[in-house]
């Protein structure tokens, strides 16, 4: 990627987190962290990676980010500096369940020697 698409990236993630903590008032959406952002190379489409505090409501909250996604995509174009603000779609990031597992693996093979 350039440069200047993961700026735009990385503005996009301290933004959507600002909108998240403090401009949404729905329920469900709450305790979302903001983890990572794709965007692609044209500005169509920006894949957000959110992880959820209360694990038992990934999925309610995953479908509440993505009907708030027009509302926070109208709050990023008054935010950012760019021409076009891309499709947003919230997904769960799996990566720190991902470390979980393996973190504990290892913990296991120590356990055994």
């Amino acid at each position: 990627m350039s440069v200047k698409i993961d700026r735009i990236a990385s503005n996009f993630v301290k933004e959507i987190s600002y909108i998240l903590a403090n401009e949404i008032k729905d329920s469900d959406i709450r305790f979302v962290t903001v983890t990572d952002c794709k965007v692609t190379n044209d500005l169509s489409f920006a894949k957000v990676y959110v992880t959820v505090f209360n694990q038992d409501k990934i999925d309610e909250t995953i479908k509440a980010l993505n009907n708030a996604a027009g509302f926070i995509r109208k709050e990023l174009a008054d935010r950012v500096e760019v021409r076009h603000i891309p499709e947003l779609t919230f997904v769960y990031d799996e990566s720190i369940d991902y470390g979980k597992k393996i973190e504990n693996i290892i913990e296991q093979i120590h356990e055994e020697d």
